[in-house]
C-alpha cells in the first residue's frame, strides 16, 4: 500500500523539478519572408548560447531568442534594405547595418546584401554588448550568399553616403 502512495508523490516532485527548469516559450512574430529557404538554413545553425545566454524556444518560424528574459532576438526574413547612410560594420564576414540610435536601450542590426535579410535585436539594458552577440551569428548568417557589400562612411569620403558594391 505504501508504494502506491509514494509513486504519485515521486511523479509530482519529478514534474515540478522539470517544469522549474523550463523557461516559457518566447512569443514572436515571424518576418514576412520567414519561409524563405535561406531562413531554414540559418535556423538550423543558430547557436545554443549567445553572450553566455542560453537559447530559448520560440513560437515563430525562423526566429531565435536567448536569455531569460530574452535579451537577444533574431528574426530571419525581414525585407532587405538598399543603400543607406546608417552605420555599417563587418563582423566575421557579415555586413550589419545599425538600424537604431546606438544610444537606444534596444539596438537593432540588420544584415546587408543578403536575401533573405536577418535582424538581431539586442537589449542593452541587460548589459549584453553588440561585440558579444554579432560574432555568434556569423556562421549561420553566412549560409545566405552576400550579393552586395556595405561600405562604411569611414571607407569613403566622410561627406558621401555609403553605397553597395557587387561582391565578386
Amino acid at each position: 500500500m505504501k508504494s502506491r502512495r509514494a509513486l504519485p508523490v515521486v511523479l509530482l516532485a519529478s514534474a515540478a523539478v522539470l517544469l522549474a527548469g523550463c523557461a516559457p516559450t518566447v512569443s514572436l512574430d515571424p518576418a514576412a519572408n520567414a519561409n524563405a529557404p535561406g531562413c531554414a538554413e540559418i535556423s538550423v545553425r543558430l547557436p545554443d548560447s549567445v553572450a553566455d545566454k542560453a537559447k530559448r524556444e520560440t513560437d515563430a518560424q525562423a526566429t531565435g531568442a536567448w536569455g531569460d528574459p530574452a535579451v537577444v532576438i533574431l528574426r530571419c526574413g525581414v525585407p532587405p534594405i538598399g543603400p543607406t547612410t546608417k552605420p555599417c560594420v563587418n563582423v566575421n564576414g557579415v555586413d550589419w547595418v545599425l538600424m537604431t540610435d546606438p544610444a537606444a536601450k534596444t539596438i537593432v542590426y540588420q544584415t546587408f546584401g543578403r536575401t533573405p535579410a536577418t535582424e538581431v535585436i539586442i537589449d542593452h539594458v541587460s548589459g549584453v554588448s553588440d561585440s558579444s552577440v554579432l560574432p555568434e551569428f556569423a556562421s549561420a548568417v553566412s549560409t545566405v550568399k552576400q550579393t552586395q557589400k556595405c561600405l562604411s562612411t569611414l571607407d569613403t569620403d566622410p561627406t558621401a553616403a555609403p553605397t553597395p558594391t557587387p561582391s565578386p
